[in-house]
């Protein structure tokens, strides 16, 4: 298993699961680099109580391509706003203001991060990514599924 760096983005964590061969490795990567975000993601993803506010399909932002990490946000200290993109969230938004926000926070986050929570938001995280919810089941048993609305 490839070492990933101090506090590495929730990207990077899901290539590292993506590249471990075994069931054991996967639950084990996802033990190991645990974070607020990757969690939030991951039951965004899987957890079938939660509907997306935003629309399906591509999101019409420009990647962040800035030359430095210090100049890009990560999701690490981004995803508390995640609720404002999830049904029953954030009810004092209107849906434009919703959609704005999303591509303002995609466009300050790193390019990989951004394409994270775009396939997040339409619960297409196993496509680029071969993580299965038993995986993650596994990996994190006390968290609850269901009835998050």
């Amino acid at each position: 298993m490839a070492k990933l760096p101090p506090k590495p983005t929730v990207a990077e964590v899901l290539d590292a699961v993506h590249k471990a061969k075994t069931k054991a490795k996967k639950i084990e990567v996802l033990q190991q680099y645990d974070s607020k975000a990757l969690r939030y993601c991951l039951i965004w993803n899987y957890d079938e109580s939660l509907k997306s506010a935003l629309p399906d399909g591509d999101v019409p932002y420009t990647p962040n391509d800035a030359p430095t990490p210090e100049a890009q946000s990560k999701l690490a200290s981004e995803y508390r706003t995640l609720y404002n993109f999830i049904v029953g969230g954030n009810y004092d938004i209107n849906n434009t203001r919703r959609e704005v926000l999303f591509i303002q926070l995609l466009e300050s986050l790193h390019a990989d991060e951004a394409e994270v929570l775009c396939l997040v938001k339409d619960k297409k995280l196993a496509k680029k990514y071969k993580i299965s919810f038993p995986v993650v089941k596994e990996a994190y048993p006390d968290i609850r599924w269901g009835n998050r609305v």
